[in-house]
């Protein structure tokens, strides 16, 4: 079988392409996947895609290219063997949660590394955003915290009225008759 050959104009697309990547994700998450299957590969991106999360196998002379472009520092050390990046434009949890999990039941499957808002990130790191809720899970806690103070102002205002009161006052009163 011949190897095609990539012109430069190709290389630089694709160097352009993962810059524009690398810098409009909430957060990007390399990892290592030599050894997993064809199944395991494609249920893996299945599930990525489910999420909303890309996956990309890259060459990491191209990623190397691509960060500096991008001007992330850090990263280098992980971009070694075989490398795919995870994104998600919006959704910093995504990529990280669907990967340290799947990476816990595929051995073959090693997270390396990632990034958070352009800031290069540790393993530890990544395995701690996994960790969080979705944004839409962050975005209903906010929405219960702003929601409180009304509800907590309704209900004193519905303790201090006086016909409310005398209704309360005269239940009690003929449960113990």
């Amino acid at each position: 079988m011949a190897r095609v050959k990539v012109t430069r104009e190709q290389k630089e697309a694709e160097v352009a392409g993962l810059v524009e990547d690398l810098k409009n994700s909430a957060s990007v998450v390399v990892v290592d996947y030599l050894g997993l299957n064809v199944a395991e590969v494609t249920e893996l991106r299945k599930e990525l895609r489910e999420a909303g999360v890309q996956m990309r196998v890259v060459k990491n002379t191209m990623l190397r290219r691509a960060a500096d472009e991008a001007g992330i520092e850090g990263l280098d050390e992980v971009f070694t063997g075989p490398t795919a990046i995870a994104y998600h434009a919006d959704d910093a949890v995504a990529a990280a949660k669907i990967l340290v999990d799947s990476a816990k039941d595929l051995e073959a499957l090693e997270v390396k590394g990632g990034l958070l808002e352009g800031t290069a990130v540790s393993i530890d790191q990544i395995v701690t955003l996994s960790k969080l809720p979705s944004r839409e899970g962050l975005l209903s806690m906010l929405l219960s915290v702003l929601q409180a103070p009304m509800r907590n102002t309704a209900s004193v205002l519905q303790q201090a009225n006086p016909a409310l009161r005398l209704a309360y006052a005269l239940n009690a009163v003929a449960e113990t008759k």
